[in-house]
């Protein structure tokens, strides 16, 4: 029998396989050479398949996971007596933890992402629509004004910056250590207020 259990695996089979084979064909041709269609088929499936998973093959490559549960249900979920940085510290670690567990994946989209400039407006766009959606989240769990207060707005391009950065080392310098530890280790200087580093 199949139950919700499995249709809803099988989904995020279909978004994983396609995502994958986004990545595959973009490392082979490079990105203005790859259509939707060769992606689709690449992955096994319809051609109107793909746009019940993702808008377009930019997607695809910089958010293979969307599908994750959004920022503020998580945010809700943490303990209300948890600060709001360290409540927020716990959701955007899980959600780093994912890409620990492909790490040569996600090693390999970063070298993609970095080298085609064109993807720069959408990574934009998807990141201040993160750093929004964070804000009305933190807004709401420190019962301030999303528009009028500036808590929720700095808490959230801290913590976005700081996602950012651990991104860019944990590429760049073929960091071993979890990228989630080093998300940790920037939201620990955010949090002690940036002190300057002691030198040897």
């Amino acid at each position: 029998m199949t139950g919700p259990g499995l249709r809803e695996r099988k989904k995020q089979d279909t978004r994983a396989a396609l995502a994958k084979a986004t990545l595959d064909l973009v490392v082979e041709h490079g990105l203005a050479a790859v259509t939707v269609e060769q992606i689709a088929a690449r992955a096994g499936v319809s051609y109107r398949t793909f746009f019940n998973y993702f808008s377009g093959k930019e997607e695809a490559l910089l958010r293979p996971d969307a599908a994750d549960a959004p920022f503020a249900l998580r945010l809700r979920a943490q303990d209300p007596a948890l600060t709001p940085l360290e409540a927020a510290r716990r959701v955007l670690r899980e959600q780093l933890a994912g890409l620990d567990e492909d790490q040569a994946g996600w090693r390999q989209r970063l070298t993609v992402i970095a080298a085609a400039p064109e993807l720069l407006p959408r990574l934009m766009e998807i990141g201040s629509s993160a750093e929004r959606e964070m804000v009305q989240a933190l807004a709401e769990r420190t019962g301030g004004d999303p528009e009028r207060d500036l808590y929720p707005g700095l808490l959230a391009a801290a913590l976005g910056c700081a996602v950012r950065v651990s991104i860019g080392r944990w590429h760049a310098l073929g960091e071993s250590r979890p990228l989630a530890a080093l998300f940790d280790e920037a939201v620990a200087l955010l949090a002690a207020g940036l002190p300057v580093p002691h030198t040897p």
